[in-house]
């Protein structure tokens, strides 16, 4: 096999590991059985492997968890340990199988990505700042458009805060919401729009709370559909309009994206595009719920379920 294998007692006493375990680590062949095993850990990885792996050997819970093990090489590499329990026809633990793969790989391409990412939205950041300080350079030079120039500033701040969270995130880079509503993430989000304080743009229906662990994914798909909206729909001609409704029943939470008034709706799009993709797998795969999108001829409407649960971290 091409992963390390090894499995213990019920009692979680190492006794066996197979060849592949002692090929990736070059230790003696025996040295690791019992508690030997810990000897490999990175020093800074033992405290977690050790209360997991302790938390399944009470309760029978299957064992997973990331660490660096030392390479005969000397140097740390990550991998990914997992256990499940063997039971007798009684239910009983007769013994644990457990595998480690090696995932540095892996892991190092995602720090990589991550930092891309980071440095990447950096940027972006620094092109709004950039744009908004030249609107206000225009406004020095041109008193009379001050008011304007002002909302024009207001409106590019608020796309700024809108990028951080629509773009890719990490567990790390996640940003951090303290308890707040989905309906004023939404007003956050929307704050660019003209439509928004217009009246064009109306949010409604029962709120709830979301946190950093909804908000991402719940957010990017309305960033989408108003984006789309604001070049193709509703928002791109004077007299269209957008109603948001949120509704919660038997613990799932709805929310209907309404468009009408706008230019006039031939059918679905031919190709779905990225962002659409995206969106939904936010909403299905991040979320486990739904989304339905519905092209009639006056306008789209799109329907979204999700547990309400799934929207923060303390349901």
């Amino acid at each position: 096999m091409p992963q390390m294998v090894w499995s213990t007692l019920p009692d979680g006493f190492h006794d066996y590991y197979n060849s592949q375990w002692y090929n990736f680590t070059g230790v003696p062949t025996g040295s690791t059985d019992g508690k030997g095993w810990e000897g490999v850990f990175h020093p800074d990885d033992r405290p977690e492997a050790w209360k997991r792996w302790n938390h399944s050997l009470a309760t029978g819970e299957p064992y997973e968890v990331e660490y660096r093990l030392r390479h005969r090489s000397g140097n740390y590499r990550w991998t990914i340990g997992r256990a499940l329990p063997i039971r007798d026809g009684e239910g009983k633990i007769i013994r644990w199988m457990g595998t480690c793969t090696d995932i540095d790989n892996a892991k190092r391409n995602a720090e990589q990505n991550e930092i891309l990412s980071r440095e990447l939205s950096h940027r972006i950041k620094n092109i709004f700042a950039v744009i908004g300080g030249l609107v206000g350079l225009s406004v020095r030079r041109h008193p009379e458009a001050k008011a304007y120039g002002r909302e024009l500033q207001a409106r590019i701040a608020a796309l700024a805060r809108a990028h951080e969270f629509v773009r890719p995130h990490s567990e790390q880079s996640a940003p951090y919401i303290a308890a707040s509503t989905l309906h004023a993430m939404l007003h956050d989000l929307f704050a660019a729009y003209p439509a928004l304080n217009e009246g064009r743009l109306t949010i409604s229906g029962d709120d709830v709370a979301i946190d950093d662990r909804g908000a991402t994914p719940v957010a990017l798909v309305f960033h989408e559909l108003a984006t789309n909206a604001a070049k193709y729909g509703a928002l791109s001609v004077a007299d269209g309009a957008v109603a948001v409704a949120s509704s919660v029943n038997d613990d799932a939470v709805s929310v209907v994206w309404i468009e009408r008034n706008g230019p006039e709706i031939a059918g679905p799009p031919e190709r779905t595009g990225f962002g659409s993709q995206l969106a939904e797998l936010s909403i299905v795969q991040q979320l486990g719920g739904t989304i339905k999108q519905t092209w009639d001829r006056v306008g789209l409407t799109v329907h979204i379920t999700v547990p309400a649960g799934r929207l923060t971290r303390t349901e």
